[in-house]
C-alpha cells in the first residue's frame, strides 16, 4: 500500500494521479504501516515505509547535511534526463551536490535525485514538486516546444520504477483494455462538408491556388506524385460544373472514411451553427471562422454516419468560453441526432483553463479539444483521458495527432515519410505506456487539393497492426471512466501470489480492464478484470465486487466475481 502526505489544496491533484496511476493508495495514517510513502515537502515521518519518496523544488528542513542547489523555472520548463528520456519540469528545480545519476538536470548536469538508505529503508529525495508539476500539466498544459514529451506519464513510469527496484510488490491497473496494446480514437473535424457552398471567398481562392501552383510546386519539390497533380488539377477544372451542378461535389463524401477506416468506428464533430465566427476572450473571432454551414444543412448525411455505428459530437463555436451558448450548440446537435450524451470538440481548438468548468456546465458529456494546432504532442502530457482538476465529472481526451498540424505550411509543413516518423514516435509512446492516440482527419483532407486520403489510410492500418482497440470518442471516455471506477480493496500479498479485491461499474459495452502484478524482482503478470454476474447474481446492479488472485508460480489465473472458482486465462 502507498500512503500520501500533501497539503490540503493539493487533495484535487493528488486523487487525479492516483486515477491515471492506478494502484492502491490512501492518505496517510500514522496507525498503519506502509511499504511506500510519498511526500511533499517536509513532515514526513518514515519509520515504517519500506521506501520513503520525498518531493520537493526548493531546500527542505530533511535536507540537513546536503548541499542542495535550487535551479529556477523557465518559460519552457527545465528538463531532467532519465532512462534516456526527457522529464520536462516547469516549477523549481532543487539539485544535489552528491546524488543518483538517475535522474539529473540537463543544464547543470547537477543530480535532481538524492538517496539515503538506512537499513532497510530507503529515502529517496526528488528535486522537484510532483503534484505542482502535475497540476500545471492539467490545467496550462506544455509548450509547443515540450509537446513530444509524455511528461505525466513519464512521472508515473519514475515513480513506479522506483518502487519496483526497492523489491516492493505492486498492483496497477494499466490504461490499457484487457487484449490490446493501446486504444485508438479516429475523429473527423466537419468545416467544409461541400466546396459548393464557398463562393469567391479565402477558401475557394487557397483552393484553387494549392490546386494549381501549388501542386506544381510540391510536385517538384518531391513532395506529390504526378497523379495527385493531375487529380488536383481535374477538380480545378470541374469547379465550375459543380457549381452548375453538373458535376458531383468532390468536398461531399465524408462519408467515405468508413472505407478508409475498414470498418472501425469513429466520431464526427459537426459545426451546430452556420455564419457564426464566435468570440475569443477579448473580441470577436475572425470573420474566416465561421462555418458555411450548420448541423441542421446536414442533417441526412449526420443520421446516415449514426445508422452506421458512427458518433456525431458537437464542433463547438462559443461554448468553450459561455457555457449558454455551449447550452445551445449541444442541444442542436442532440436534436439532430436524437442522442442525449453528445461530447465536444471546439472550432480551431478554443480551449483555456476555464473552458473544462464550463463545457461542464453547458451539459457535454465530455470534451476532446485538448491539443495543439500547430504540431502534434501531448499538450497535457499525457496518452490518457482524465478529469481537469476543477470539474466534477466531464473527461478530458486529449487530441494527439492532427492532419493539419502536419501538413500546413504554416505549421509542421512535413513531408508524408517526416510526418510518419513523427506519428511512428506518438505510436511506439502508446505500446509502451498504453492509452489513447487520439487523430483528427478533417473532413476534406481526402479530397482535392489536400489528397491525405492515403496517408490516412496507411496510419489507421498501423494503428490496427500494433494492437490498438479502436473507440469512438464516447466509447474511449466510457473505458476510461470504468477504469476511473475501480475501487481497490484488500490487497493481500502472500508468499506464492496476491489477492486483490477490486470493485469496478459494470460496463459490457466495452473491454475488460487489466490487472498487472509486478513480483518486485522484474516479473509482471497480467489477468482479465471480468465480473461474472451468473456467479454472483447480487453483483448484476452497476457495481461488481471481483476477488483476484494472481499465482507467482504459474500462469495468471482469470477473476470470478465471487472469488469462488476461476478458470485458467
Amino acid at each position: 500500500m502507498i500512503g500520501v502526505i500533501a497539503s490540503d489544496k493539493e487533495s484535487a491533484v493528488v486523487h487525479e494521479f492516483f486515477q491515471l496511476f492506478k494502484t492502491p493508495w490512501e492518505w496517510y495514517d500514522r496507525r498503519r504501516r506502509y511499504d511506500v510513502l510519498i511526500g511533499a515537502g517536509d513532515g514526513i515521518l518514515a519509520e515504517h515505509a519500506k521506501l520513503v519518496v520525498i518531493y520537493g523544488g526548493s531546500r527542505l528542513q530533511c535536507d540537513a547535511g546536503r548541499r542542495v542547489e535550487k535551479a529556477e523555472p523557465r518559460i519552457a520548463g527545465r528538463a531532467l534526463s532519465y532512462s534516456g528520456a526527457q522529464i520536462p519540469i516547469y516549477g523549481d528545480v532543487a539539485t544535489f551536490q552528491a546524488g543518483s545519476s538517475m535522474l539529473v538536470d540537463d543544464e547543470s548536469r547537477q543530480p535532481a535525485m538524492c538517496l539515503d538508505r538506512s537499513g532497510s529503508q530507503l529515502v529517496v529525495r526528488i528535486g522537484y514538486s510532483l503534484f505542482g508539476e502535475v497540476r500545471r500539466l492539467l490545467t496550462a498544459g506544455q509548450p509547443v516546444v515540450n509537446a513530444g514529451a509524455p511528461t505525466l506519464e513519464l512521472h508515473i513510469s519514475l515513480l513506479r520504477d522506483l518502487i519496483l527496484s526497492s523489491g516492493i510488490r505492486l498492483v496497477e491497473i494499466p490504461p490499457l483494455p484487457n487484449g490490446y496494446r493501446f486504444l485508438a480514437c479516429l475523429t473527423h473535424d466537419i468545416d467544409h462538408p461541400d466546396i459548393r457552398r464557398h463562393k469567391f471567398d479565402h477558401t475557394i481562392f487557397g483552393f484553387l491556388y494549392r490546386c494549381t501552383l501549388g501542386s506544381l510546386l510540391l510536385l517538384l519539390q518531391g513532395r506529390l506524385t504526378a497523379r495527385d497533380l493531375m487529380s488536383n488539377w481535374k477538380a480545378a477544372v470541374k469547379l465550375p460544373l459543380v457549381y452548375l451542378g453538373l458535376a458531383k461535389d468532390f468536398w461531399s463524401e465524408f462519408d467515405r472514411y468508413s472505407q478508409l477506416e475498414n470498418g472501425f468506428r469513429s466520431t464526427f464533430f459537426v459545426i451546430p451553427f452556420k455564419n457564426r465566427p464566435g468570440r475569443t476572450r477579448e473580441a470577436e473571432a475572425p470573420r474566416s471562422r465561421a462555418a458555411k454551414y450548420g448541423a441542421a444543412d446536414i442533417s441526412g448525411r449526420i443520421r446516415r454516419l449514426i445508422s452506421a455505428g458512427n458518433e456525431v459530437g458537437t464542433h463547438g463555436i462559443d461554448a468553450w468560453y459561455d457555457s449558454s451558448s455551449g447550452r445551445d450548440e449541444l442541444e442542436e446537435v442532440r436534436r439532430i441526432t436524437g442522442k442525449s450524451g453528445i461530447g465536444v470538440r471546439m472550432h480551431w481548438l478554443y480551449y483555456d483553463e476555464h473552458s473544462p468548468e464550463l463545457l461542464e456546465k453547458a451539459g457535454a458529456d465530455y470534451d476532446s479539444t485538448c491539443g495543439y494546432n500547430e504540431t502534434i504532442g501531448y499538450r497535457a502530457g499525457t496518452t490518457q483521458a482524465y478529469k481537469p482538476l476543477q470539474v466534477a465529472r466531464l473527461t478530458e481526451l486529449p487530441l494527439h495527432v492532427m492532419d493539419t498540424a502536419l501538413f500546413f505550411p504554416s505549421y509542421m509543413d512535413l513531408s508524408p515519410n517526416e510526418a510518419r516518423k513523427r506519428v511512428g514516435k506518438i505510436i511506439d509512446n502508446a505500446v509502451r505506456l498504453g492509452g489513447c492516440i487520439t487523430v483528427n482527419w478533417h473532413d476534406r483532407s481526402i479530397a482535392p487539393e489536400r489528397l491525405w486520403g492515403d496517408f490516412y489510410q496507411d496510419l489507421v492500418n498501423e494503428l490496427r497492426d500494433k494492437g490498438a482497440w479502436f473507440a469512438t470518442a464516447a466509447q474511449a471516455v466510457s473505458w476510461f471512466r470504468k477504469r476511473r471506477s475501480a475501487v481497490f480493496g484488500d490487497a493481500r500479498m502472500e508468499a506464492d501470489g496476491v489477492r486483490v479485491d477490486v470493485t469496478i461499474d459494470a460496463n459490457g459495452n466495452v473491454p475488460d480492464l487489466q490487472l498487472r502484478f509486478y513480483d518486485g524482482q522484474g516479473a509482471q503478470k497480467n489477468m482479465a478484470l471480468r465480473p461474472d454476474a451468473a456467479a454472483n447474481p447480487r453483483q448484476r446492479g452497476d457495481r461488481h465486487l471481483i476477488n483476484s488472485w494472481i499465482s507467482l508460480q504459474q500462469k495468471a489465473l482469470e477473476s470470478t466475481a465471487d472469488g469462488k472458482g476461476s478458470q485458467p486465462a
